[in-house]
């Protein structure tokens, strides 16, 4: 039994199918946490088809699309965070921390501002337009960072680490402008769905946001050989086949789409693509094509658990997931940065 868990084909085997089964306990959790109690064997009736109008309506129209998209967020913005840091070689690397999601809650933000929240908040047209909406911001902010990271014809990991913060500052400054124009009730919408809240409780969202998960990534896993070729220096990249600034900028495009597609669901959601990476290299090693799964499996459980800890910590009340990652990663962040140091 030793041998075979010290195999590493057989630990990233066993660790997906405990990260499945700890998601799938998270998820039993979750379904129960909130204002509105139900027992589980109520919860297991509903499930089946048995239970009260009140429990349906709470699971299948509130609770169980929150988690699908709990999940569908976490997977998508810790494998961005891992796209980015293997593109950048630089372990602090993540798509908050680098403005994406900035660019991205900025073009929301527009979109809020001239259309007043209304068609933001309920028309079923506009919940299939925000992804794309965002992915403009996202790109805006990456095309920003990447020309102005460029220099001597190659992009250094501390360039692009410290011209992102700046972006990240630059748009976060917009925000604010455009968020003071605003009237209160959209402004009030604004803050909450800036600190990153899985507000779209409904399965429009979930269709919505999935087609971008089910396509990018399996495109970023795709992309694990030419990912582990970047680990090595420029010439020695190249000299094995590889082009490397061609490369950089296709996973640099993968990335960037799953950070908006994202945040377009999630909100302003920092420091889950900086953690989820490194955990899943403590565990698996450096090889991608091992770390981007268990990466996703890791961002799920941990934004679900978030989640679910934000809506008990101070029920009735709620605290928005990103303020409970933030707390987190911010940590780890400050750690890194001194370790480093």
């Amino acid at each position: 039994m030793r041998t075979r868990w010290m195999n590493p084909a057989a630990r990233f085997r066993l660790l997906l199918v405990l990260l499945f089964f700890l998601t799938i306990a998270m998820a039993a959790i979750s379904v129960n946490a909130g204002q509105i109690r139900i027992p589980l064997g109520d919860v297991i009736a509903t499930l089946l088809g048995n239970g009260t109008p009140e429990n349906e309506l709470t699971l299948f129209q509130f609770r169980l699309p929150r988690i699908a998209l709990a999940i569908l967020i976490g997977m998508g913005i810790a494998v961005s965070g891992a796209l980015l840091q293997g593109i950048s070689q630089n372990d602090l690397a993540d798509p908050g921390i680098l403005g994406i999601n900035s660019g991205a809650g900025f073009a929301v933000v527009i979109y809020m501002f001239f259309f007043q929240g209304t068609t933001f908040l309920n028309g079923w047209a506009s919940v299939f337009l925000m992804p794309a909406i965002a992915l403009a911001g996202a790109f805006l902010a990456a095309f920003l960072i990447y020309a102005l990271s460029w220099k001597r014809g190659k992009v250094t990991p501390v360039r692009l680490l410290l011209v992102g913060i700046g972006i990240n500052a630059a748009f976060g400054s917009g925000l604010i402008i455009f968020q003071m124009k605003m009237e209160p009730v959209d402004f009030m919408k604004a803050i909450i769905w800036l600190s990153g809240t899985i507000w779209g409780t409904n399965w429009l969202f979930v269709g919505a946001l999935l087609p971008w998960i089910l396509i990018l990534l399996p495109l970023a896993w795709y992309k694990s050989r030419p990912l582990d070729l970047l680990r090595l220096n420029e010439a020695s990249a190249t000299s094995v086949g590889l082009p490397v600034e061609r490369e950089r900028r296709r996973i640099a495009i993968i990335a960037v789409a799953l950070a908006g597609a994202c945040v377009a669901a999630g909100g302003g959601i920092t420091f889950l693509g900086l953690i989820a990476p490194h955990i899943a290299k403590r565990l698996v090693g450096a090889g991608h094509a091992q770390v981007l799964p268990v990466t996703a499996g890791i961002g799920a459980l941990l934004l679900l658990a978030a989640d679910t800890l934000g809506r008990v910590i101070l029920a009735p009340m709620e605290v928005p997931v990103g303020l409970v990652v933030s707390i987190l990663g911010g940590s780890y962040f400050v750690y890194l940065l001194l370790r480093k140091a």
